[in-house]
């Protein structure tokens, strides 16, 4: 009730009826809340029966500068690594179809210039058109997205200054016709560099995920990517663990490639969120090449580990909503 959850209450002939209105579809616990609010009203006297409808409404992080830019998109939240080949960019396409598999308006925007990868993981072959008003973004799987792999040819390479990624990542935010979306996740570059440094500059973020494998220097890569992100006033909702364990689908046994629970410690340690881990397995690579992420395939388990993810990140960008901070934007002297 203090949160302003519930909403709509009719009583009649004894039955209470009510909506909880949830802050993102995503909620990991929001089943459990529905019990405990119906066994919460049945123990009133005089009631004999309880309606509990459950809605989400996901509330966006404030600010003067997006809604200026991008007034229609709730939440931006930087998927990073402090070093490559970590499986970001899959661990960003899987997570958007997570939270769009719960009901979220999403969209992907792939900053990672200089190895744009997004389209062959969603499969796009819709390209964006430009129009008068602005870009359309192509869109797969329910997904908008936009990347800078639409504009290239499969061999070329991106050899640009700072300026040029600039004002790639400028046109990305403000001349892309997103729509209505409650989370644009931005598929980061590895490392610490322009990009990122751009990002932070021109719009309030609600917060970036780190993605790291469980292995030492892996780790003590991702943390520079947190002391990144805590210099440029942006709130770190959490840790990812990808690649966290092999299981042998011929004999089960598991087999912990690059070490286990280095992320979820290194999380404790920075004081920091742990939104779960998911596992290194064949399938992941496999589904991955064929453009047809394996969170599309409801019933497996790994689909669970990256739906779990989603929910834990969903749940921390709920919270930073709710407190309503807003993120200063970085200003940097020349």
């Amino acid at each position: 009730m203090s949160l302003g959850f519930v909403k709509h209450v009719r009583v009649s002939d004894g039955t209470v009826g009510f909506t909880i209105e949830l802050t993102t579809p995503a909620c990991p616990v929001r089943e459990q809340m529905r019990q405990q609010a119906r066994e919460a009203v049945a123990a009133l006297p005089g009631v004999g029966g309880v309606d509990v409808t459950m809605t989400a409404r996901v509330r966006g992080s404030p600010g003067p500068v997006k809604e200026r830019l991008i007034p229609s998109v709730k939440n931006v939240i930087p998927v990073a690594s402090g070093k490559g080949g970590v499986g970001k960019s899959t661990v960003s396409a899987n997570l958007a179809l997570a939270l769009a598999s719960t009901g979220a308006r999403v969209g992907i925007m792939d900053a990672d210039v200089y190895g744009p990868t997004i389209p062959t993981l969603m499969n796009v072959h819709t390209l964006p058109k430009p129009t008068i008003e602005g870009t359309v973004p192509a869109e797969q799987y329910g997904i908008k997205i936009i990347s800078m792999g639409f504009f290239l040819r499969e061999d070329d390479a991106i050899i640009w200054r700072g300026p040029m990624l600039h004002k790639t990542v400028q046109h990305f935010l403000g001349n892309v016709l997103w729509g209505d979306l409650d989370y644009l996740i931005v598929d980061l570059p590895p490392g610490t560099g322009d990009v990122q440094l751009t990002l932070c500059q021109a719009i309030p973020l609600t917060g970036a995920a780190v993605v790291s494998t469980p292995q030492d220097v892996a780790l003590k890569v991702a943390q520079k990517a947190i002391s990144m992100f805590n210099q440029l006033n942006t709130p770190v909702l959490g840790i990812i663990e990808n690649m966290a364990s092999y299981v042998c689908p011929c004999c089960g046994a598991r087999d912990d490639v690059f070490g286990s629970g280095g992320a979820r410690r290194a999380a404790d340690r920075l004081g920091v969120p742990f939104l779960g881990e998911i596992p290194l397995a064949t399938a992941i690579r496999k589904s991955s090449d064929a453009g047809r992420p394996v969170v599309l395939d409801a019933e497996s388990p790994l689909a669970r580990a990256y739906l779990t993810v989603a929910e834990n990140l969903a749940a921390q960008v709920s919270t930073r909503n709710m407190q309503r901070e807003l993120t200063p934007l970085v200003q940097i002297q020349f």
